[in-house]
């Protein structure tokens, strides 16, 4: 499965979940497709390679398509992430509901300042940089979001490398690339420029697609 086609996938499984939370039993490809931003075809061809069959006048059972689709993209057990960086953006991450549908958690933060990890009404608990092998190990943890400034983001990479993560979105201004950790495991690792992402949309808008 390519890229665009997880990202398909991903999209109909969030679908799919937003309409049995309403209480469907049903969905048809066009459904989807709007939910996907595809056609209704290029929905079927996903579900004939993913070897997922439905009823020509009765559609996709939603039930049954959520646990295919979940199964294909790893799901099942709850997903544990944590965030290093508890500033602006990083608490509104460890605040946003919606990763919970998809069965993942933030369960952890990390920061530098004692103020933040003294704080005791987060409702996420926040931990001091010291603790993150102990905290990591406990919590079963290999996803982090990195969420620090430019001059942190190489050294907190490294720290979390060092302690087994294997999967990281990075927030901060430095590309993160992978590199093999002394184990032999190559991270995944995503890195989220937002300031870049609005400057092509700025330059799509001055320079739209004829």
């Amino acid at each position: 499965m390519n890229n665009d086609m997880l990202i398909r996938v991903t999209r109909y499984y969030r679908a799919l979940n937003r309409l049995r939370s309403i209480g469907l039993e049903k969905v048809f490809a066009h459904n989807l497709a709007d939910a996907a931003g595809v056609s209704a075809a290029v929905v079927r061809k996903d579900f004939s390679q993913l070897e997922i069959h439905g009823q020509k006048r009765g559609g996709y059972e939603i039930t049954d398509l959520i646990d295919k689709l979940g199964t294909i993209l790893g799901k099942g057990d709850e997903q544990h992430v944590i965030v290093v960086g508890c500033g602006r953006i990083g608490k509104a991450l460890m605040h946003y509901a919606g990763f919970e549908p998809d069965g993942i958690k933030i369960v952890a933060g990390f920061d530098n300042d004692p103020i933040v990890y003294s704080d005791a009404s987060q409702p996420i608990p926040v931990y001091p940089m010291s603790r993150l092998d102990e905290v990591i190990g406990a919590l079963k943890v290999n996803v982090a979001i990195i969420t620090v400034p430019e001059n942190s983001a190489t050294d907190i990479y490294a720290q979390l490398l060092a302690s087994g993560i294997t999967g990281i979105m990075n927030f901060s201004p430095v590309t993160l690339k992978p590199q093999r950790t002394k184990d032999g495991v190559i991270p995944v690792v995503h890195n989220i420029n937002i300031g870049l992402e609005l400057e092509q949309i700025f330059y799509e808008l001055k320079f739209p697609k004829s």
